[in-house]
């Protein structure tokens, strides 16, 4: 699968919103074509570079298909994209406009894997945090009861470094994901204590 890159200082996770704010030309044209052919984008987390410049990524990003798009007061073009499937990049290419392509492999997910029982706890914190986060979770669908769901919601909006999502991102197994979020969280607590 071939899709366009768009090289980021942030993770997307699987079903987690990302609000962006286009002002490139090699974005806007990126926009335009994946909404009028309803396809999605690559996101990517930028190891070394910049987002406007030359930047080398991770290997494993997750796609992104656009639900809503806007024009801010400034005339920049606002969209909102909702993540897709994980994925592997293969190699990539770049176009004369800057814009890379990457050629792809989804990776496989495993779906509503069951909290367990000793972390239902989180799902609680999860859904009060949430609702406090306002309209940037409306558009995501609620699954407290799926350990991958949980675990991708928590490593989205915890406030630690990129390369520490990147890593939850990389691994494979729900309940894995779920395990070391929990242990980012009680390092958090112990830090703040």
């Amino acid at each position: 699968m071939q899709v366009p890159l768009f090289p980021l200082r942030t993770v997307l996770y699987p079903e987690g919103p990302l609000p962006l704010r286009i002002f490139e030309p090699r974005y806007l044209d990126m926009v335009s074509d994946c909404l009028k052919n309803d396809r999605p984008f690559g996101v990517l987390l930028i190891r070394a570079g910049s987002e406007t410049g030359p930047a080398t990524t991770h290997g494993t990003g997750t796609l992104a298909k656009i639900i809503d798009w806007y024009q801010d007061s400034d005339g920049l073009l606002g969209i909102t994209a909702i993540g897709q499937e994980r994925f592997r990049l293969l190699d990539a290419e770049r176009l004369k406009n800057n814009l890379h392509i990457g050629r792809v492999r989804i990776l496989p997910e495993h779906r509503n894997v069951p909290l367990p029982e000793h972390l239902k706890a989180l799902a609680k914190a999860l859904e009060s945090v949430l609702d406090d986060l306002g309209s940037l979770y409306e558009a995501v669908e609620r699954r407290y009861d799926d350990a991958g769901w949980v675990a991708c919601r928590f490593a989205e909006i915890l406030p630690i470094a990129p390369e520490v999502k990147q890593a939850c991102l990389e691994l494979d197994d729900p309940l894995e994901r779920l395990n070391a979020v929990h242990k980012l969280i009680e390092d958090l607590r112990d830090a703040e204590a």
